[in-house]
Parts: structure tokens; C-alpha cells; sequence
């Protein structure tokens, strides 16, 4: 089954979901008209279906490899980044002095879920770019926007993050890389790196390592660590990729799935790199980054979903098993009832984890063109939701599809299981969805619930506007005294049922969603997906509440004899 692009569900959605045309009525995103947009999107579109989907198998069976201290992509990589590269598809938000388009960061979140749907160990590694080139424009000195920037912009060179070390995981503050000052004002970085996806490759001109180190002065904890550029090969005069600096790659991690994307074990030996931003503050210019990159890794979620559907769909309506109950259907197993809920509910839970996704987009646009601080909260209490969500309903989507599948979805040839594998690691990775949480209810909370209190007044207009709005309504309400009761918990209770907290803060902004589709579209496809929404998926809203307002006391009722008995 060949993938299709979901470019007239993207347009129903910015038309009439979350409201692209204010985004496009600033001055800064002028340019970002319907039909450029569309065009845009079209043409992004057709290269995910014909370019990049058919090399997802192709990753899968003939995984990245490391020969000789070389990284060798699979068959067809190299001509498919060529083509996301020419397409400008890198550097659609990036800034046009340096040669980026300069359009809306929702337009480039359409685009990363087509190629993530397509192929989502290619799709990684642009995405690790377009987060190096926000992290640059935003703190990089000049010299180095000028050098970097407009051939990270034009593909030529790609970029990574190198965060995490064996002793430091999400705890970045234990980290023990060093960063020792030279005489010609570079450092020499020495230090290991674990899990840099994309550390290398066969077909760019350069990588550029962003790496997190200490300076000597540096103190304990996050406060002390800088962000550094590190070139795989040092820049020559003409600006070119030179001589190799001390670095390599170590060795590939050995995974569950994403096989295309090589995962390295970086190695830093006095290699030469230069300061990004001010010293001892590299974990700001580093969450640059990464606030892009939770947008983008909650979307690889979505596409992988929306990938999984679609192969779910076509096997549906193709297999025939048992006795159907449906007059004139297809006679397959799409006539089966729990077979349509399983497709019913992926459906809906895609409709909703997009329409996040492209809301929190338009929220970021709307900040950086309008300087709201209201718009800017907005978008940084929606993070985390959008992260964890969008992960979620990848890792939940990719797994019914296989029980779809029935049998045969156990079976690696039929694909299904490709699409679970792939798709399980970005609930861990850019901060695992239980940090997501807890940043959700720990920093977006230090306002007394304000952000989330003016979203929780839209998801109450929405539902008072609409007759099927009652179970939406309540589950506002819900919320709303839930959210009033988490704020006033000590902070190990409000991480304990955060995870739950932050699921049920997601249905409801799906019931939102879907009902404002409703309404553009009623009596349509859309209506009847919001009912079913309405009917199947949000109700799991009050369970997750009861969670919440229970505390940590359950949990540390147990010793850690206990957990062992």
C-alpha cells in the first residue's frame, strides 16, 4: 500500500480548525498566503509520497553501518535527502538572510509529518537541522551565522545535538565532557556522547555537532555547562570542509527500529570547537533547540500514525474473514464492528494529535510575528502536551494497526510491525513523555494555572457553542477544578498524576478540535468523527482525573523490598 499525503486535511484545518489566517495576516508571515501554502504542501506532498516513502522499507532491511569509521546509509538515502534538501524543505521557517524561506513554522510542521509518515529514519535527520539552525540564529555570534548557517539553510551540511553521555541521561546536569579555552579563541572539547542520531553520514559535504561541555570554571549542575559547535571537518579558508577534527564515531547502537537512522557513540578528543552564546549558559541555547525539536518529535509520532492508519485501512478493506454483518459493504473485515472501532479510533485520536500540533505551531508563529506574551505562554504550556500526545497516539495507533492485521500483523514481511518499532522511541527521546509531564505541571504551572485556565476558557467556548457540546463541557469543568486542586499540591503529588494529567488536558483539546470541525462540517465525515471522539475517547478523561487528584501516597506505600517480593 503506497502512502498519501494528507494535504486537503491540512488545509481544513488551518482553514477551519486553528486559524492559519492570522497567522498570515502579520506582516512577518505576509507571504504565507492560502494558496502558496497549499502549493507548498502539494509539492511537499507528492516528494514524501514518491522520493521518500518507498526507501522506508528499504532503511528498515538494510540498516545505516559503520564500516571502516565510515557511516554508510541505506540504498536510496542519499538521493532522498538530495530531494528534501533541493526541495528548501530543511529551512522553511529559517531566516531569509541566510537563505531560508521564512515562511511559518506551521507550514514547516505540515511538512516534517509527510516526510515522518514517509520515512521517519530520513525525516530525523533534517529535523535535527532545522532545530541547529533556530539554536544558531538565536544565540550563535555572527562569524558563525555567516559560516554555518546558509549551508546548514541549503542542505549542504547537516546538524546534530549532542546532549546525552552513559552517566547523564535526562539528568544533562551530570555530564562530564570538557571544554578547555585556546589561544586563538576555540576549545578543545574532549568527552563521550551516547545516542546522537544521525552522528554521521555518506551524504552531506559536513556534520556539525552541537555539544554540550564544561568549562573549567564551570560549577556542578546545568548552570555550569556551555554549548559548543563542533565540525566533523574543520572549516578550511574558503569555508569549505577541510582537514577531519579529533572526533569519530565510536560505534552504532544496535535498536528495536528506526534501523535507517544510525544512533552513533560519539567520541571527542581535543576537538576543536567554537562558544555558542554566553559561557556556563549553554542549556538555554541548547533548549533552543529542543523546544523545536518536541514540537517535531510529537509530529514524527503523528506521521508515523497517520502512515500506520493508512496500512491499516488498505489491509482492512482488502482481507475477508468470517461472516460480515454489514449489507452492502466491502464484505471484508471492515465490516466487522471492533475492526471499525479499532480504525474509528485511530482516526479520531490523528484528527486530534494534528490539529494539536498545527495549533501549537500557529501559537509559536503568532508570538514570534506579534511579540505576545500571551501567545508565547500559550505555545509553552501546549509543548509538552503536543510532545507527549502526539508520541502516544504514534506508539497507541502503530499498535492497533497491528491487531488489525490480526496474525499477520506479527509478521514482518506485511510492514505493521515496522511502523511500532520505528515509532516507540520518540515517547523517550527530546525529554521522555514523563518529563513532559512534569514540566507540564511543574514550570507551566509557576502561574498559578493561568495558561492553562485561558485554554480551558476556549475548550468551554467551543463547547458551549455547539449542541453536542455537553460531554465536552463537563470534562472543561472537570479539568478546570482539577487543575485548581494541582496547583495547590506539594510537587511530588502533582508528578505522580501527571502523566494522567497531561492525557486528559490532551482529550480535551481534542474534543475542542473536533467539535470546531463539527461545526465547519456538518453532517460530514468530520461530525461523525467528533462524535465518536465524544463518545469513545474522551470519557477516559474523568478515570485519568481521579488519578490526579490521588496524590503520591499509593506509590510510596511501597519499599523498595516491596517492588521485589
Amino acid at each position: 500500500m503506497s502512502y498519501r499525503a494528507p494535504v486537503s486535511e491540512f488545509g481544513f484545518l488551518m482553514d477551519h480548525v486553528v486559524g492559519m489566517d492570522r497567522v498570515a495576516a502579520t506582516d512577518r508571515f505576509a507571504e504565507a498566503t492560502r494558496d502558496t501554502v497549499h502549493a507548498i504542501l502539494t509539492e511537499a506532498g507528492k516528494m514524501s509520497e514518491e522520493v521518500l516513502a518507498p526507501l522506508n522499507r528499504a532503511g528498515d532491511l538494510s540498516p545505516a553501518r559503520l564500516e571502516n569509521g565510515v557511516v554508510r546509509s541505506p540504498p536510496g538515502f542519499a538521493e532522498g535527502y538530495r530531494a528534501i534538501a533541493e526541495g528548501g524543505y530543511i529551512a522553511i521557517s529559517a531566516d531569509p538572510a541566510h537563505g531560508g524561506l521564512g515562511l511559518p513554522m506551521t507550514v514547516t510542521t505540515a511538512v516534517n509529518e509527510m516526510m515522518a509518515s514517509a520515512c521517519l529514519s530520513l525525516q530525523l535527520n533534517p529535523l535535527m537541522t532545522q532545530g541547529q539552525i533556530e539554536a544558531l540564529e538565536h544565540h550563535a555570534s555572527d562569524e558563525i551565522k555567516a559560516l554555518y548557517l546558509p549551508r546548514l539553510v541549503s542542505g549542504e551540511w547537516c546538524g546534530t545535538m549532542n546532549l546525552t553521555e552513559p552517566q547523564a541521561g535526562s539528568d544533562v546536569g551530570a555530564l562530564r565532557s570538557k571544554a578547555v579555552p585556546q589561544e586563538d579563541g576555540s576549545y578543545a572539547i574532549s568527552g563521550q556522547k551516547i545516542y546522537i542520531s544521525w552522528g554521521d553520514n555518506d551524504f552531506s559535504g559536513n556534520v556539525i555537532h552541537l555539544v554540550l561541555a564544561r568549562l573549567p570554571d564551570g560549577g556542578p549542575g546545568t548552570k555550569g555547562i556551555s554549548l559548543f559547535l563542533v565540525p566533523r571537518d574543520l572549516p578550511n579558508e574558503d569555508g569549505g570542509a577541510g582537514v577531519r577534527n579529533s572526533l569519530k564515531v565510536v560505534s552504532l547502537e544496535h535498536k528495536l527500529g528506526l534501523h535507517g537512522s544510525p544512533t552513533a557513540v560519539m567520541e571527542y578528543d581535543g576537538a576543536t570547537g567554537w562558544l555558542v552564546g554566553e559561557p556556563h549558559n549553554g542549556m538555554a541555547a541548547m533548549f533552543t533547540m529542543m523546544n523545536n525539536a518536541r514540537l517535531g518529535v510529537g509530529v514524527q509520532g503523528l506521521g508515523v500514525a497517520e502512515a500506520a492508519y493508512q496500512h491499516a485501512v488498505s489491509y482492512a478493506m482488502d482481507r475477508k474473514q468470517g461472516r460480515v454483518p454489514v449489507e452492502g459493504g466491502p464484505g471484508t473485515i471492515l465490516d466487522h464492528a471492533d475492526v471499525r472501532r479499532m480504525l474509528t479510533g485511530m482516526k479520531a485520536e490523528i484528527f486530534a494529535a494534528r490539529a494539536l500540533a498545527l495549533d501549537l505551531a500557529v501559537s509559536i508563529d503568532l508570538a514570534q510575528a506579534t511579540g505576545d506574551a500571551d501567545m508565547a505562554a500559550r505555545a509553552a504550556f501546549l509543548t509538552p502536551i503536543c510532545k507527549a500526545y502526539g508520541t502516544e497516539t504514534g506508539i497507541s495507533v502503530a499498535d492497533t494497526g497491528i491487531q488489525v492485521h490480526g496474525g499477520m500483523g506479527f509478521i514482518e514481511e506485511t510492514g505493521a510491525a515496522q511502523y511500532l518499532r520505528d515509532v516507540r522511541v520518540t515517547a523517550i527521546y527530546e525529554g521522555t513523555n514523563g518529563i513532559q509531564a512534569m514540566d507540564l505541571v511543574g514550570r507551566k504551572m509557576m502561574d498559578d494555572g493561568a495558561a492553562a485556565t485561558t485554554l480551558l476558557d476556549e475548550i468551554a467556548e467551543t463547547a458551549a457553542a455547539s449542541d453536542a457540546g455537553a460531554a465536552l463541557s463537563d470534562a472543561a469543568t472537570a479539568l478546570r477544578t482539577t487543575t485548581a486542586a494541582l496547583t495547590g499540591m506539594q510537587m511530588n503529588d502533582r508528578f505522580a498524576g501527571s502523566v494522567p494529567y497531561l492525557r486528559a488536558f490532551a482529550l480535551a483539546l481534542g474534543g475542542h478540535y473536533h467539535l470546531k470541525a463539527a461545526k465547519a462540517e456538518p453532517g460530514g465525515v468530520r461530525a461523525k468523527l467528533a462524535h465518536s471522539f465524544l463518545l469513545r475517547q474522551l470519557p477516559e478523561l474523568h478515570g485519568l482525573l481521579a488519578q490526579v487528584q490521588g496524590g503520591a501516597a499509593d506509590l510510596y506505600a511501597f519499599s523498595a523490598d516491596d517492588f521485589a517480593a
